[in-house]
């Protein structure tokens, strides 16, 4: 529904350099409730150059409003080939980890597809375990660490699937990325060392040990990268193949375990 508020908005917002003004328009008028002082001040960051994730408080995912704040990665639609692989492969109450969590989109996704899961959500960053920890709720379990050290003893060996979305940007590739990216996510969620791969290879390493047999990774990656990514889980014991989702454009390596 147009207005000649929204359409002044919209206006705005194309002169800031909007490619989707009118939704954003919707947006922001929706986050301002009718009060004009608080409208005011979401425009602002906004046109400022403040991630519209950001300002409105969520990210938009797999069908869910994901809590977003400041500096955590906010979720892109192309994860969603990661939650579709991985939803396949689940059952009710089955054990997942949600590795690199971020602000918990995986998580929320999977419970959305499959139900309730015996699920346990991991970050590095203190902000997104914070976020991740609000969206999961009582769900599941959020907790910080590197990759699979905060994991409790009782998924030893026992894990039916690990989804992740790890940092896979060459750290040089950072500055190329777009400003909204570079400039307000924390650099420990994009940047992934000098190829892309570090955290894949870490992953691929430890990830039998959490895997219960015939387990399986379900990890995002570039298309680009995706067959270097699925030689690192090949050499070290998974059977792997890259999925690709042509609707959202993305890309992951589905790697299994031997039974």
């Amino acid at each position: 529904m147009t207005s000649p508020a929204r359409d002044a908005l919209a206006t705005r917002l194309r002169a800031a350099g909007s490619v989707f003004a009118e939704d954003e328009a919707d947006l922001l008028l929706e986050a301002g409730d009718g009060e004009p002082t608080r409208l005011r001040a979401l425009v602002q960051r906004r046109l400022a150059g403040e991630p519209l994730e950001y300002v409105l408080g969520w990210a938009a995912f797999d069908g869910h409003r994901i809590r977003v704040t400041p500096g955590v990665f906010v979720p892109r639609a192309r994860t969603a080939v990661v939650v579709e692989q991985a939803a396949r492969r689940l059952q009710r109450y089955d054990r997942v980890v949600d590795l690199c969590c971020g602000a918990g989109a995986i998580a929320v996704a999977l419970f959305g597809r499959v139900g309730a899961l015996d699920l346990v959500a991991t970050d590095i960053d203190p902000d997104a375990v914070d976020v991740a920890a609000e969206n999961v709720g009582d769900r599941g379990i959020v907790v910080r660490g590197d990759l699979f050290a905060p994991l409790p003893d009782r998924f030893r060996g026992a894990v039916d699937v690990i989804a992740v979305n790890a940092p896979y940007v060459p750290s040089a590739s950072i500055a190329t990325m777009p400003v909204e990216a570079r400039d307000h996510e924390h650099r420990v969620a994009l940047d992934g060392g000098e190829d892309g791969l570090d955290l894949h290879r870490r992953i691929a390493a430890g990830a039998g040990e959490w895997l219960r047999p015939g387990g399986t990774v379900v990890i995002e990656v570039s298309e680009a990268q995706s067959s270097a990514s699925a030689a690192v889980f090949a050499d070290a014991g998974f059977a792997a193949t890259i999925e690709h989702d042509d609707e959202v454009d993305g890309t992951c390596v589905v790697a299994t375990l031997p039974a």
